[in-house]
């Protein structure tokens, strides 16, 4: 249950923000991320393991888990982040469904990051429109 609260505050927090403003980040449909890719910027999937293990994940994906299954903030996520990309970087965020990464979004953008890309309705979308994953 703390986790849906949570979950939903930081979605409430993302949707409320980018009534505000334009949102800190810009959002990528598959074949923009693909040319991302292409272009070397970093992908992080910050989902959990089960769920790595249950769809796999986008090929050359950098696995770091934003939260638990509880909704807690995993503690190693931002020293581990910010410890491999600098605030002027450009960087993928990729989750299930885009939720999550909208919501860390923000918070990296409070932290200073200024090219930070969202992969619209995450790897849902991408294994939807057929799209590779790899399994490890």
């Amino acid at each position: 249950m703390k986790r849906i609260v949570l979950i939903a505050s930081l979605i409430g927090l993302a949707l409320g923000l980018g009534g505000c403003s334009e949102p800190p980040y810009t959002n990528v449909d598959n074949a923009q991320l693909k040319a991302l890719l292409a272009q070397g910027v970093p992908l992080y999937d910050v989902r959990r393991p089960e769920e790595w293990r249950q769809t796999g994940v986008v090929e050359g994906s950098r696995k770091l888990t934003f939260v638990d299954v509880s909704g807690r903030l995993n503690p190693e996520f931002l020293p581990r982040f910010t410890a491999d990309v600098g605030k002027n970087a450009p960087v993928i965020l990729i989750c299930r469904t885009g939720s999550r990464t909208k919501a860390l979004a923000h918070e990296l953008a409070e932290q200073g990051y200024t090219q930070i890309y969202n992969v619209q309705n995450g790897i849902t979308r991408w294994i939807g429109e057929n799209n590779p994953v790899i399994r490890n």
